[in-house]
């Protein structure tokens, strides 16, 4: 049995979820997101200021793990609307800069030219003394895009230059001797 699937998702003062079909809404200070769900393998009810989950055939292994993925996707989708999620990245290197053009993250990075990423919609990105804040009300968008950005550059296992997640630690190799 999921032990994640069996807490009920609390909404807190200021967010609302409506259930259609397979759809659930949610609506909250940050704006409104939504999840479609399997209605053969779990039901999804909102009593007073809870959400339940529960599987329609217990047996089945899958039902069961999609149980607990679907409570923790709309517990990610209430958090998100009432307070955001955020992830911060870190250029470290001699000439690596980030900048904001328009809707474009442009990251300068070691590469002969500049590279260009356009931002998703649902996400605000800011720059500050090269670290990178990426929020958004989808924590799945967030990451995402944090991936991706963090993919154009990965760390230098030597010296550490490179982009990497704020408070990451890196075990940087010795190198060459010379003896």
């Amino acid at each position: 049995m999921s032990r994640i699937g069996k807490k009920p998702v609390e909404l807190p003062q200021g967010v609302t979820a409506t259930l259609d079909n397979n759809k659930i809404i949610i609506k909250g200070p940050k704006g409104e997101d939504f999840h479609t769900f399997d209605t053969n393998k779990v039901d999804v009810r909102i009593e007073q200021n809870h959400i339940l989950v529960e599987p329609k055939i217990k047996d089945l292994k899958e039902a069961r793990a999609y149980w607990g993925l679907t409570r923790n996707l709309i517990n990610n989708m209430v958090k998100g609307v009432l307070q955001g999620f955020e992830k911060k990245l870190v250029v470290e290197g001699v000439g690596y800069r980030a900048n904001l053009q328009g809707n474009k993250l442009v990251l300068t990075i070691g590469y002969s030219k500049p590279i260009e990423l356009q931002i998703p919609n649902d996400l605000s990105v800011q720059v500050k003394d090269n670290t990178i804040t990426i929020s958004g009300k989808s924590k799945y968008l967030v990451g995402q895009f944090t991936a991706v950005v963090r993919s154009k550059r990965l760390p230098d296992a030597y010296k550490g230059k490179g982009i990497r997640y704020a408070g990451e630690q890196l075990k940087l190799k010795v190198g060459k001797s010379g003896v």
